[in-house]
Parts: C-alpha cells; structure tokens; sequence
C-alpha cells in the first residue's frame, strides 16, 4: 500500500487522538503502571507532543502539553485520579527505570 504523505499524517493524527482519548477514558489506568508495562505514560506523551509542537516553532509548556494530552490541568488530573504508588510498583519502576524520552 502507498499513502501521499497528507494521507500518512491524517491517519497519524487519528491515532494520536483516539490514543489521547482512551487514556482521558481509563483514569483508573496508573501512570506507573504504564512506565512498567509499557515504558511511557501519560507524561511522556504530552513531552513528546511538546517537542513536536516546538520542533514545528511553535512553543509550548509543559503544563499547556499536559492539559492536551489530560483533558484538563495536570494537577486537577491528579487530584480526581492518582493513587500512591505500592511498594510493588516503584519497585519494578526502578528495576525497569526508562531513560530520557
């Protein structure tokens, strides 16, 4: 299969929101459970989208990254959703520590 790039970026762009929109979705799904499972999470997303915006020119902060991939402020976020982290789940988050994303 052959896509024109403007094709490759609407479906990229697709997947994006839908994937933004499953973790808006499944708060009960812990950010160190995606690091252990997965090696990123929520913040590593908005990061990512971050450096995309300013490799784009556009600037960014971190907070402003976080909201778009949130749904609404990161502390707010955190309030309705967070748990404390088991002794199980730091535990394995530092067997498995990513690197810099």
């Amino acid at each position: 299969m052959s896509l024109t790039r403007e094709q490759e970026i609407e479906i990229e762009a697709a997947v994006f929101r839908r994937l933004r929109d499953h973790l808006r979705e499944r708060g009960d799904v812990q950010n160190i459970d995606l690091m252990n499972l997965a090696g990123f999470c929520r913040n590593c997303l908005a990061n990512w989208y971050r450096d995309a915006a300013e490799a784009g020119g556009t600037a960014m902060t971190k907070e402003d990254a976080r909201e778009i991939v949130y749904g609404m402020p990161y502390d707010e976020w955190r309030a309705q959703n967070q748990r404390e982290a088991s002794g199980e789940q730091l535990a394995t988050f530092e067997r498995n520590r990513p690197g810099e994303h």
